[in-house]
């Protein structure tokens, strides 16, 4: 019996209907494939809509132009453009075999063979493709097996398409975490364990990446812990605190204890020793934001610095603060919907009141400000009293 797609909402969507009737009027040179497919075989919601088909760039775009929807040129060289949709976005790449690769990238050249394309996918999970019209599922290597079994299987040779790109080393993991079964495909974690070496040859921007993704999953602490057994773990991580794997675990727990979203730096930082210098010199490596820098170096920076959680927020922000009290054990609950407070005492108040300008002005605003956190952010009626009284020391000194 061939398998089909149930039925969902985004099957159902007309925008892609509109799509398909575009560029597929044939009715055989378009189909679903990947993610899409795959999360909906598995009662999961669909982000990403991803279409393969026979049809070079140039006429996708030509054809979609004509039927008035607008394209992107996101990865043309690679055959992938991307339609603007009403109900959201949908890539299309034109079929691909491998020409050559060198562990970090691939030259391709286009194909009208939807087994060349599959064949060059790295799981099998991830080379099922599905005809938009009537949802029947293509799968020329085992892909819905696995997906039954939830395992995660390389297609082909693990090591030979380890080698095509070591990023999916990290990949494999991170599909490991979030679909597989234990235990875990033998081949695949061997593979993974002898070519681990080889990611030092990946952008530092595409390990940051995959790490973020694998760290931000529900619960990827048993994946972790076998990437460390492996000796994944520490060709991409080598600074790992000796007790990181146990704070990881011990993290996923508070987060889901206290139904806190997880959150990936704040998942990196429980592995990390609590260094902010060290925790900085990591996210420079692996080319994070400044934004990113700074939360992680802050999460790093937690030992004995613990305060009144409202009193953290308002000095270090709130996310900040809530990534410090899960990974210490505390409670987030006073941060749960609170905005942190306007402090609304200005230099030209003191003045009015007979300070002259200059530091003293800067020195006065910093005790009252500190006494208004200490006191619970009081309304303005206490912030005048604080004045008054720092008034009458300044006087009788």
């Amino acid at each position: 019996m061939t398998a089909q797609l149930a039925p969902s909402e985004w099957t159902s969507r007309a925008d892609l209907a509109a799509l398909f009737a575009a560029l597929d009027p044939e009715g055989n040179t378009a189909r679903y494939v990947g993610g899409a497919v795959r999360d909906t075989l598995l009662g999961v919601a669909v982000k990403d809509i991803d279409v393969a088909t026979q049809h070079e760039p140039g006429e996708v775009i030509a054809r979609l132009k004509a039927a008035s929807i607008r394209t992107v040129p996101t990865g043309i060289a690679h055959g992938t453009i991307t339609a603007l949709l009403d109900g959201g976005p949908a890539e299309i790449t034109t079929l691909r075999r491998d020409v050559s690769t060198d562990g970090r990238r691939a030259t391709v050249a286009f194909s009208r063979r939807w087994q060349d394309d599959a064949a060059r996918r790295d799981f099998t999970i991830n080379a099922l493709y599905a005809d938009p019209r009537s949802l029947e599922i293509s799968d020329w290597f085992g892909g819905m097996e696995d997906l039954n079994a939830r395992r995660v299987r390389f297609i082909g040779e693990a090591s030979d398409r380890i080698r095509e790109d070591y990023l999916r080393i990290l990949r494999y993991f991170r599909f490991q975490a979030r679909f597989g079964a234990l235990p875990a495909d033998a081949s695949a974690e061997a593979a993974c364990a002898e070519l681990a070496p080889g990611m030092k040859a990946l952008s530092r921007e595409r390990v940051g990446w995959e790490l973020q993704l694998l760290l931000g999953l529900p619960d990827p602490a048993q994946t972790i812990a076998r990437m460390a057994e492996l000796g994944v773990l520490r060709e991409v991580l080598p600074e790992v605190a000796p007790d990181g794997l146990v704070a990881l675990t011990t993290l996923v727990a508070e987060e889901q204890r206290q139904q806190i979203a997880p959150q990936a730096l704040r998942r990196m930082a429980a592995l990390l020793p609590t260094d902010p210098a060290l925790a900085e010199q990591v996210a420079a490596r692996l080319r994070l934001s400044i934004a990113q820098r700074k939360r992680l170096a802050s999460a790093a920076d937690r030992d004995g610095k613990l305060t009144e959680p409202r009193a953290l927020a308002w000095a270090i922000g709130r996310d900040s603060a809530i990534d410090r009290l899960l990974l210490t054990g505390c409670d987030t609950k006073p941060l749960a919907d609170w905005e942190s407070p306007y402090f609304p005492l200005k230099g030209g108040t003191i003045m009015a009141r007979g300070v002259d300008a200059g530091p003293e002005i800067a020195r006065m605003l910093r005790r009252i400000e500190a006494r208004w956190v200490e006191e619970g952010f009081p309304d303005a009626n206490r912030i005048e009293d604080l004045l008054t009284d720092e008034l009458a020391r300044r006087n009788a000194l």
